[in-house]
């Protein structure tokens, strides 16, 4: 049965965006990392609220701290803020998203080359899987 990821808020996404990047932490050194972040004990309660959210959990003891292990993959929370962004916004629709990152000029033709070319290669996977 699928797992069914949890919503988190801006900063809880940010904080477990740099445990992935620590692979396992503590809450200090994730808390070192984050620029202009909040005091220590603004960090250390985000992550209790990703532990009761399933999202971390506790790997083994140094010292005193607690190691911290994300029990979630980056691609598939990435996906599920993307499609709740897209859901929030631009009513589910992709394309709308697209549009707007072309207006404001942060899609360039080399960006959509690697998008169409990126579609491609699902198309012929999943054509592969139909046969």
């Amino acid at each position: 049965m699928a797992r069914i990821l949890p919503d988190l808020s801006r900063f809880e996404f940010e904080c477990l965006r740099r445990l992935w990047k620590q692979g396992d932490a503590t809450v200090r050194e994730v808390h070192g990392i984050l620029e202009d972040g909040p005091s220590y004990s603004t960090v250390r309660k985000i992550f209790e609220r990703l532990e009761d959210k399933g999202a971390v959990k506790r790997v083994r003891r140094e010292g005193k701290a607690w190691i911290y292990r994300s029990t979630v993959t980056p691609t598939a929370m990435i996906r599920k803020e993307i499609r709740r962004f897209l859901d929030s916004v631009f009513d589910g629709s992709a394309d709308s998203l697209v549009s707007h990152l072309a207006e404001m000029q942060e899609l360039s033709l080399a960006d959509l080359r690697e998008v169409e070319q990126q579609l491609r290669q699902d198309g012929r996977r999943r054509k592969k899987e139909a046969e």
